[in-house]
């Protein structure tokens, strides 16, 4: 793959650490076209620790090779719990799917997908305290960091996003970009990706 286009959801009340760990992932390759949006287009969000984002750009999944969704916390009251009650973004995410799209997800930004019907059956992860809802969802939850179905990838709690975005560049760029990201960052990942065989 030549370039990757990859649009990252956010949402008021979204977790700073489950966008920023894939982005810090990504942010070392320069084949990686990265765009913040929201379901809205362009405004401005409050994340859950009072950051605010100017968000510019415009709601185009048909442009993205790969759409992230960030977890919100949990719970009644959380960002996530919002926005599926709320129910515009789960419709656009479920919309949006389409040949040649990964959707990835990471902690509870699962429920966010499982939210739009499109775990159901599936291998799927997500943060431990909702283990439950996913399986309530249908989803084949999965003990593991990073969970690799083809165009469904999520990953387990908070810091897993960084395991998933270098898992992301090894898959869409080779091992040794997936290496170059970690030497830069200073991480090494943790556990093993499950992935579905074919």
């Amino acid at each position: 793959m030549t370039t990757l286009t990859v649009h990252t959801v956010l949402y008021d009340d979204v977790e700073d650490q489950d966008y920023i760990g894939p982005i810090t992932a990504f942010g070392v390759n320069d084949r990686v076209r990265h765009t913040y949006v929201t379901v809205e287009g362009p405004r401005t969000i409050t994340t859950a620790s009072g950051v605010e984002i100017t968000v510019r750009a415009p709601w185009a999944p048909e442009a993205a090779d790969l759409i992230l969704v960030p977890g919100g916390r949990y719970g009644e009251g959380s960002g996530v719990d919002k926005e599926t009650r709320r129910g515009t973004l789960t419709a656009a995410l479920a919309a949006a799917r389409r040949p040649g799209l990964v959707l990835g997800a990471v902690c509870t930004g699962t429920l966010l997908l499982a939210a739009a019907g499109l775990i159901k059956g599936r291998p799927c992860a997500t943060h431990r305290m909702a283990a439950d809802d996913i399986r309530a969802h249908g989803g084949k939850l999965i003990n593991a960091r990073v969970v690799d179905d083809g165009d469904l990838v999520t990953s387990g709690g908070v810091t897993s996003g960084l395991d998933l975005g270098l898992w992301l560049t090894e898959r869409f760029f080779g091992p040794e970009a997936a290496l170059l990201a970690e030497q830069i960052m200073e991480y090494e990942r943790r556990g093993t990706v499950w992935r579905t065989t074919t």
